[in-house]
């Protein structure tokens, strides 16, 4: 593993241990070079995945990058760390038991819009105002009042 300070190809693990949900092993590494110290996690991949772009274009699934987006939904709520970890792992297993190689953005939007729902109702919206491109506050109100709506038909059993 390459050092991030110095850029040494040579690091040295330190210690191993499980993340707390057994879903990646997270490695304290050194640099015998310059003797920075860096974390660094290593995970179960089922299947390399390609992410089809609204615009056509095809690029790497990025775990980080989903990551982040979860995480900005996220900013400033009192989520805990370890149930966004679970969150995150478990859009990648279900895109990566989808049995294709090749998802899409909106698939990816989907799946995240449903974890953020269970996890925190605002980084919901705000996920939902960025993934499906809100540009008036009559777009969040519209999202709310249907949102509003499938919550009380699944509530009383159906449609009203």
């Amino acid at each position: 593993m390459r050092c991030p300070y110095c850029g040494n190809d040579d690091t040295q693990v330190k210690d191993s241990r499980p993340t707390e949900d057994s879903n990646a092993i997270r490695r304290r590494r050194i640099c015998p070079s310059c003797g920075g110290r860096f974390t660094t996690f290593e995970r179960v991949q089922l299947r390399e995945l390609t992410v089809i772009k609204k615009s056509g274009r095809r690029v790497p699934f990025d775990r980080d990058k989903l990551a982040r987006s979860v995480n900005t939904a996220l900013r400033k709520r009192d989520v805990e760390p370890e149930r966004v970890e679970r969150m995150i792992s478990g859009v990648v297993r279900q895109l990566e038991s989808l049995g294709d190689t090749e998802v899409t953005s909106d698939q990816i939007g989907e799946i995240v819009m449903e974890g953020l729902k269970n996890l925190d109702a605002v980084a919901f919206v705000r996920f939902a105002s960025v993934y499906k491109n809100f540009s008036a506050a009559d777009d969040f109100r519209s999202f709310l009042t249907e949102l509003g709506e499938d919550q009380h038909a699944a509530h009383t059993g159906g449609d009203d």
